[in-house]
């Protein structure tokens, strides 16, 4: 019986051993296909967000330079097999995203919700011509916001998109960011779908400037 338990104990130790060094080698997004909470940390639920883009085929990133995106950004920046276009202004991803579905490529428009005012008129493009669109919008003018000019466009980015015929999803919480981002994809990719992610500053940190 000493002996059987012995094997057992050892058993469970080399388990223990091997399930430790998966999780430190595993991803953030194979760590949340694997049922591993991805967590509140900044950095491990952006790049588990990049990851599964990736994953659901993600290769042109289109973005304005934003704090809120930054990891996103840099990630794109260093992958040999993505092309991140900085724009000048974000009505110019609108139609990158419609140049790249024409390519049989899929794109993504990373902004801040301060510039979505600039893309209304653009989104016309992707009303008419019923191309896929997805766009992730870091949220400024909501929860805990210490500028006052950006509460005019934080509060008017929902209403604004939504007459355009875009579909808002919003996440408050990192437990909720690839779930929503995984409808999001479907939605966009699959059911033709106009869509923005809303990442709201309770997500991604409230700023004071």
């Amino acid at each position: 019986m000493a002996l059987l338990d012995s094997v057992r104990n050892g058993a469970r130790a080399i388990l223990r051993t091997r399930s430790a060094a998966l999780a430190r080698r595993c991803t953030p997004y194979a760590a949340f296909l694997m049922g591993r909470a991805v967590g509140n940390d900044t950095t491990r639920w952006q790049d588990a967000l990049y990851e599964l883009l990736r994953h659901k085929g993600i290769t042109q990133f289109a973005y304005v330079p934003d704090a809120g995106h930054s990891i996103l950004i840099d990630r794109a920046l260093a992958d040999k097999d993505v092309h991140a276009i900085p724009l000048t202004t974000e009505e110019e991803g609108v139609a990158l995203i419609a140049g790249a579905d024409l390519g049989g490529a899929r794109a993504v428009l990373l902004m801040q919700s301060s510039g979505v005012g600039n893309c209304i008129n653009m989104l016309s493009l992707i009303k008419a011509g019923r191309f896929p669109f997805l766009t992730f919008v870091s949220m400024r003018g909501d929860f805990g916001e210490g500028n006052p000019w950006q509460f005019g466009m934080g509060q008017a980015t929902a209403p604004v998109l939504e007459a355009m015929g875009v579909i808002c999803l919003r996440i408050e919480h990192a437990q909720d960011v690839l779930s929503t981002a995984s409808a999001a994809l479907t939605m966009a990719f699959k059911s033709g779908q106009a869509v923005a992610v809303l990442l709201s500053q309770k997500l991604i940190g409230a700023k004071p400037f």
